[in-house]
């Protein structure tokens, strides 16, 4: 188990990535957790396919994890279970599927999984989320909504997540479903919050220093309402569109960095090089 100097680092992955060729991501995550000295915890809530939970048990074997176990907490009822409560605080990573996010906030959200959970993260054990899993992670988690790239007042509703964080709103499948409108929606109601678009293949991992390093073949949207100048949420109906004045938007690539306490993005060394080599 982690050492308790510092929290655990948050993964939220954009879904679709790889689980047969070159799966960078994870295998990244389980080298955070201790590689071959790991034991990572694969929690299915989100999905409804029976067989989630075993297709990533047996892929982060594969890929390098010690040991990994599937903990299915399928009803409310389970997520006090004390024998599944103690394989999990046993584990040095955590892991949470995709499917559906209202699954994981109506399961196990403000259960004693959840209560765990945030306990393990913040003495120093990691938690991963794809699709699904990465919108439950924060505090601030988009319930559900419509892909589109227009701001509208209904197009967005929020819901509490897991709270690992509370200085992100997530949002998956960014680029393939075209949800940049519903992710400055989101920011339109809270400005507080930075933005996270993940693309496909595409994570952000957020270090205890809160500097979000990007890993993967796709890009992460980072959307910063820090010097919003004006929102016409409160006065917008359902169906209105919604005006939002001064955002600031940053587009990153593996390697590339933003520190979500100063709100400085960097290109990183490897786009840096990438840049250079095509000149």
């Amino acid at each position: 188990m982690p050492d308790g100097g510092e929290r655990g680092w948050i993964i939220p992955i954009g879904g679709g990535e790889p689980k047969d060729q070159e799966p960078v991501i994870l295998e990244r995550f389980v080298q955070l957790c201790g590689g071959r000295d790991s034991k990572i915890a694969i929690i299915p809530t989100a999905s409804k396919l029976e067989d989630t939970g075993d297709r990533y048990e047996k892929l982060f074997r594969e890929i390098g994890a010690g040991e990994a176990v599937v903990l299915d907490f399928d009803t409310r009822r389970d997520a006090y279970e004390k024998g599944r409560l103690s394989e999990l605080t046993d584990c040095d990573g955590v892991f949470l599927t995709g499917g559906n996010q209202l699954r994981l906030s109506t399961t196990i959200g403000g259960t004693d999984v959840a209560r765990t959970l945030r306990e393990m993260n913040a003495r120093g054990v990691h938690v991963c989320g794809t699709s699904a899993g990465a919108s439950f992670l924060s505090e601030h988690m988009i319930a559900f909504g419509s892909d589109n790239a227009t701001t509208h007042a209904g197009s967005v509703t929020l819901a509490p997540g897991l709270g690992l964080t509370n200085r992100v709103v997530i949002d998956q499948h960014f680029t393939q479903r075209n949800r940049l409108g519903r992710l400055i929606t989101a920011l339109a109601f809270n400005p507080f919050l930075i933005g996270l678009g993940l693309d496909e293949d595409t994570a952000a991992f957020i270090g205890p220093d809160q500097t979000v390093e990007v890993e993967g073949s796709g890009t992460l949207t980072v959307v910063d309402a820090e010097h919003l100048k004006f929102s016409s949420m409160a006065q917008a109906g359902p169906n209105d569109p919604v005006s939002v004045l001064g955002l600031k938007m940053h587009v990153l690539i593996r390697g590339a960095t933003f520190n979500l306490h100063t709100r400085h993005a960097s290109a990183g060394i490897l786009a840096a090089d990438r840049a250079g080599g095509a000149a």
